[in-house]
């Protein structure tokens, strides 16, 4: 392996090591003994959801390669994930707010597995029915768990700066740590035991068993609406009238849809923008990077969250300026660098500099990460919160469908053009969110 990947992996440790060691008496909140313990808690299943879902990731389209399947055929398949997702998200989040967040979770535990176990099936149909749990599973572990946690959180009477503290956590150790742990795993299960492709999804339904039975045995339930005189439809439709009537929930959702949407594209086109030539790269070791950029962002952020000043709805503007500009590398590099005809070999020199800037935007991630968290808990209502959630992933799910269906239509330029646009015009929004942010609301979701 060449001595640039570990000088970046290196030099990203130390900044990351640097930043935790380095946090002053203004860097940390003084909580108490009764919210450390539950958030501690909190972290520890989060974290086993999170191992759950990282174990799948590189493997999913390896598995379906073994089984025979061509690149349409798994296309189709991804497809069928996020296209899940998007019909089924906001129900299962109506569902979570109505029945209980709580009960939401477990279900995600027991749906997920069952997606597991369907990876031991060579058979399509039996492959396909995995992709639509898993795009349902999807959408309960990025609304249910917060959601509960929120409202946990208030009900236990803890201090609202203290929320941020537990985001930025769960995100370093979820969204960072366990992932490169997962991908060590991983690749222990697969190449080292020689366990084969469906070992990590076993070992994945084994978290997910682990954390749903912490769950059962530590948790309180919570709801959103729980009214009894209001069916699935009236607070569906509740939830749509509160994204119509306050300007801040809509330029929320379209900010985390943008930036979603750029972010989900970027972990399609990173391979093929790194290795244009068939270059041989470590995906695992980058991967590893990645996640290690991302943990410096969420170290970034709890710092930064846990001062008064900036405000999150200020310093996020300067994120998505930079996560659009980290993003336009490709492009640049294409113009400037003269392209390698050369097939096979080392990465290029041009690989070289985007790489460095993929690790930028990464780091942006885990920054936007507990960011967008702490201001969905301060502008979506209680009452539908799964609901709201889940709505603003909808578009993002047709803009992933629409790139995986046109992958070799466009340009990779194009591609990334399109993202760094996505992301300058988030930047624009989030200015627009933070002119609005102490206005009032006008609605109330109980009367409607």
């Amino acid at each position: 392996m060449e001595l640039f990947y570990f000088m970046v992996f290196g030099a990203l440790g130390a900044v990351v090591a640097a930043l935790e060691l380095s946090k002053n008496s203004k860097d940390r909140i003084n909580t108490s003994p009764a919210f450390n313990s539950f958030k501690n808690n909190y972290l520890v299943v989060y974290s086993l959801m999170m191992a759950g879902d990282w174990l799948q990731g590189p493997y999913v389209y390896y598995l379906y390669s073994t089984y025979g399947f061509g690149k349409g055929e798994i296309g189709q398949l991804f497809i069928a994930g996020f296209g899940s997702s998007m019909l089924f998200g906001t129900i299962v989040g109506s569902l979570a707010d109505k029945q209980g967040r709580r009960r939401a979770c477990v279900t995600y535990c027991i749906t997920y597995i069952l997606s597991c176990i369907t990876k031991h099936s060579p058979q399509y149909k039996i492959l396909m029915i995995g992709r639509v749990l898993g795009g349902i599973a999807t959408s309960l572990l990025f609304s249910a768990f917060e959601s509960w946690l929120v409202a946990e959180h208030n009900k236990r009477g803890f201090e609202q700066q203290w929320l941020s503290l537990t985001f930025s956590k769960a995100i370093f150790l979820g969204n960072g740590l366990v992932a490169i742990l997962s991908g060590l795993f991983g690749n222990l299960l697969v190449d080292s035991l020689s366990l084969g492709p469906v070992a990590p999804f076993d070992a994945a339904a084994c978290f997910l068993a682990i954390g749903m039975a912490i769950i059962l045995s530590s948790w309180t339930e919570n709801f959103g609406d729980s009214s009894e005189n209001k069916d699935l439809l009236t607070q569906f439709r509740g939830a749509a009238v509160a994204i119509a009537s306050d300007e801040k929930i809509a330029v929320l959702g379209a900010i985390q849809s943008l930036f979603e949407g750029s972010m989900y594209t970027f972990v399609f086109l990173w391979t093929p923008a790194l290795s244009p030539n068939d270059e041989e790269i470590p995906h695992g070791f980058i991967f590893a990077t990645f996640m290690l950029a991302s943990m410096l962002g969420s170290s970034l952020a709890s710092r930064l969250m846990a001062r008064s000043s900036p405000r999150v709805e200020s310093y996020m503007q300067i994120v998505f300026v930079i996560s659009s500009a980290s993003l336009l590398l490709p492009i640049i590099t294409n113009l400037l660098v003269p392209p390698s005809k050369e097939k096979g070999g080392s990465i290029s020199f041009a690989g070289c500099l985007q790489l460095l800037g993929f690790c930028t935007f990464e780091a942006c991630v885990g920054i936007f990460w507990p960011s967008i968290m702490k201001m969905r808990s301060q502008y979506i209502p209680e009452e539908a919160r799964s609901t709201i959630m889940n709505f603003f992933r909808i578009p993002l799910n047709i803009f992933v469908c629409i790139v995986l269906y046109n992958v070799n239509a466009f340009p990779i330029t194009v591609m990334f053009g399109m993202c760094s646009i996505f992301l300058f015009v988030a930047s624009i929004l989030q200015r627009r969110l933070m002119a609005i942010s102490d206005k009032p609301s006008i609605w109330k979701i109980g009367q409607l």
